[in-house]
């Protein structure tokens, strides 16, 4: 192309968006022009790869904004082995994301170093892969977060932010003992759930707390009983109730060095 004409090219398919075909539209002329394919089937080829670089763009912005922390969690990577309690294909068919489109959620209860971490970060990796606008916050950050809300009069605004999403992942309640305002911070985990609840929106939820202790541990037994209440309806319950990896993969490693 003539220098005119080049710009007029990349003015063009930045207006409409076609950042591959800009960045490539040289290599993809001589390979048309080497495989003397078709004008249709290369307009074809255009927009198929155009359309498969705005999905990769998209996944990476939906893994982005997701706040899953580093480095991501896979099921793949999962040892399925380590706890045969767990049911591998209840977990396979999870990550088809059905429970997303019904609306369904999931409890993981297990003591720490389980793998409940590993399987919800693993099924929120999936459900941004698939597009979905997910979201993941520990229980304590979140909480942090909504209770600043209240002190800065900005409540609604960061309260939104955790019910906007398709998917929302509240990791780790019982890590962290909430020790100053307990009763209104159980009360600000309700409106996230009441409100999710409310909307048919699906929530992944990890917790090292048993049924019984939850209101010991949020001290509000009325706000715990209406969570508990949106959070168990319609949810898979799942409760891994074997070892712990992390003082497993301790153990070994003070093996290798008492050698």
């Amino acid at each position: 192309m003539k220098a005119k004409e080049e710009a007029t090219f990349t003015e063009n398919c930045r207006y409409l968006g076609l950042k591959h075909l800009e960045a490539e539209h040289a290599a993809i002329i001589q390979k048309a022009n080497k495989s003397n394919i078709g004008f249709t089937q290369f307009i074809r080829e255009i927009i198929q790869n155009e359309t498969n670089c705005k999905i990769e763009r998209s996944i990476k912005y939906r893994i982005r904004e997701s706040r899953l922390p580093l480095p991501y969690k896979l099921l793949q990577d999962f040892d399925f082995d380590f706890q045969p309690g767990l049911k591998k294909k209840l977990i396979m068919d999870l990550a088809t994301l059905g429970f997303v489109r019904q609306n369904e959620s999931i409890l993981f209860i297990g003591e720490t170093g389980t793998g409940k971490s590993h399987l919800s970060r693993s099924l929120a990796f999936i459900a941004c892969q698939k597009r979905y606008k997910v979201l993941y916050t520990t229980c304590s950050d979140m909480l942090n977060d909504l209770n600043q809300g209240v002190y800065e009069k900005t409540l609604l605004p960061r309260l939104q932010k955790y019910v906007v999403p398709e998917l929302l992942v509240i990791d780790e309640m019982g890590h962290d003992r909430l020790e100053l305002e307990v009763a209104k911070e159980a009360h600000l985990l309700f409106k996230v759930i009441d409100q999710r609840y409310n909307q048919d929106k699906p929530l992944i939820f990890t917790t090292n707390v048993e049924e019984p202790d939850w209101a010991d541990f949020l001290g509000d037994p009325v706000s715990t009983k209406a969570i508990i209440d949106r959070i168990f309806h319609h949810s898979v319950i799942i409760r891994i109730d074997g070892p712990s990896y992390r003082k497993y993969e301790s153990e070994k490693l003070q093996q290798k060095y008492s050698m």
